[in-house]
C-alpha cells in the first residue's frame, strides 16, 4: 500500500514538474516566435545603419523615418484584413495616384476646401474598393486578377486626368503643415497613423468580424456553413483598403506639396511586404496587427537606412546614389525571406512532432 503511495506521489511530482517546465517558455521557443525574430532584425538594423551612415539615430532622422513612410505603414495596415482573408490587394498604390490627381483637381480647379476635397478623396478610394468588392465579393473573381486589372484602370485614370505629365501643387499651406509639421513633437500625420492604427486593431482583434476575416481565410465555404456572411465581410476589406488608400493619398500630397500621377508607384509591393513580413500568411487564416506594424517599421528603417550610408562605395560609386535600386532589392528578398518562414516552421514543426 505504501509502495503504492509513494508512486503515486512520486508520479504527480512527475506530472507537476512537467506541467510547469511547459508553462515557461524557454529561451529557444521564445526566439523562435516570429514577433521576437523580426525585433531582432530590426535592431540590427539600426546597429547597422548606425555605424555606416551619419547621425542615424538622431531625433530629426527618427522623425523623417515615420514621416516618409506613413503613407505606406497605413497600406499595410489596410491590407491586413485582406490578406487575413486569404485575397490580395494590388490597386493600393494606383488607387492613391488617382486620389491624388483627384483631390489636386478638386482644390485647384474646383476651388474647393482642402477638407473638403479630402473628403472627396477618400469618398473615390472607397467606391474604387467597392469595385474591387463587387468584383471579388459578389461575382467571386479571381483577387489578383481582379486587383491586377484595377491597378491598371486606377493608373490609367490618373494618367488620363493629368495628361500624362500635369501635376498640381500651390496648396495652402494650412494643408501643407499635416504633412510637415510635428504636434508635441511628433509629426502630424504619425497621429493620424495612430488612429488608424488603433481602429484596424480593434476590428480584427476585438470584434467578430475581425475572427471572420481569420475563419474566411481558413475556409471560405466552412465560415459560410458557420453562418459567417462572408459575402459582405470579404466585401468590407477590399472597401476598408480603398478607403484607407484615399486617406495615404492626401497625406502623401500634404507632404510633398504637389498631387501627380506616379503617387504611390511601387508602395503596394512595400505594404505587401510589411504585412508578409509581419507574420500574416499570405494564404489567409493567420496573423496580427501587432506583426504588420513591425513589419512596416522593418521596411520604414530599411528605406531610410540605405538612403543615409554615404561613406561606403559600391559598383564604383557611393551606396546612397543607388539607394533606390538597393532598397528594390533588398525589399523583394526580405519578402520571398518573409514567404519562406511559414513552410519552414511547418517542417520544422512536423519533424519535431515526429520525434
Amino acid at each position: 500500500m505504501s509502495t503504492c503511495c509513494r508512486y503515486g506521489v512520486d508520479e504527480t511530482s512527475t506530472l507537476l514538474n512537467a506541467v510547469m517546465t511547459a508553462a515557461k517558455p524557454s529561451l529557444k521557443s521564445l526566439l523562435a516566435r516570429h514577433e521576437v525574430v523580426l525585433l531582432i532584425v530590426i535592431a540590427l538594423e539600426i546597429l547597422l545603419f548606425q555605424s555606416l551612415g551619419r547621425r542615424f539615430l538622431d531625433g530629426t532622422n527618427v522623425s523623417n523615418i515615420f514621416r516618409h513612410s506613413v503613407e505606406i505603414g497605413l497600406l499595410a495596415l489596410a491590407m491586413t484584413p485582406v490578406i487575413l482573408t486569404g485575397g490580395i490587394d494590388l490597386s493600393v498604390g494606383s488607387m492613391m495616384g488617382l486620389c491624388a490627381v483627384c483631390f489636386g483637381i478638386f482644390v485647384n480647379e474646383a476651388a474647393m476646401s482642402p477638407l473638403l476635397a479630402a473628403l472627396l478623396a477618400v469618398g473615390i478610394g472607397t467606391l474604387g474598393g467597392g469595385l474591387n468588392a463587387l468584383l471579388i465579393a459578389r461575382f467571386q473573381l479571381p483577387p489578383l486578377i481582379v486587383t491586377l486589372g484595377t491597378f491598371s484602370l486606377f493608373r490609367g485614370l490618373a494618367e488620363a486626368l493629368t495628361k500624362g505629365s500635369k501635376s498640381y501643387s500651390g496648396f495652402p499651406d494650412s494643408f501643407l503643415a499635416l504633412g510637415n509639421s510635428d504636434i508635441a513633437g511628433v509629426p502630424a500625420q504619425i497621429w493620424i497613423f495612430l488612429l488608424v492604427a488603433l481602429g484596424i486593431w480593434l476590428l480584427v482583434h476585438r470584434m467578430t468580424i475581425g475572427r471572420s476575416f481569420r475563419a474566411i481565410g481558413y475556409s471560405p465555404e466552412g465560415a459560410r456553413y458557420a453562418g459567417i456572411p462572408v459575402r459582405r465581410n470579404l466585401g468590407l476589406a477590399y472597401i476598408l483598403a480603398g478607403a484607407i488608400a484615399g486617406l495615404a493619398a492626401v497625406i502623401l500630397v500634404a507632404r510633398l506639396g504637389e498631387a501627380r500621377a506616379n503617387a504611390g508607384i511601387g508602395y503596394e509591393l512595400l505594404a505587401i511586404t510589411a504585412v508578409v513580413l509581419g507574420g500574416t500568411s499570405i494564404f489567409g487564416g493567420s496573423g496580427s496587427v501587432g506583426g504588420t506594424l513591425l513589419g512596416y517599421l522593418a521596411v520604414a528603417v530599411l528605406n531610410n537606412g540605405l538612403s543615409r550610408i554615404t561613406a561606403y562605395q559600391l559598383f564604383d560609386q557611393p551606396i546612397s546614389s543607388v539607394a533606390r535600386e538597393l532598397s528594390g532589392m533588398l525589399t523583394g528578398l526580405l519578402l520571398l525571406l518573409a514567404l519562406a518562414v511559414t513552410p519552414l516552421a511547418k517542417a520544422l514543426a512536423a519533424r519535431r512532432t515526429k520525434t
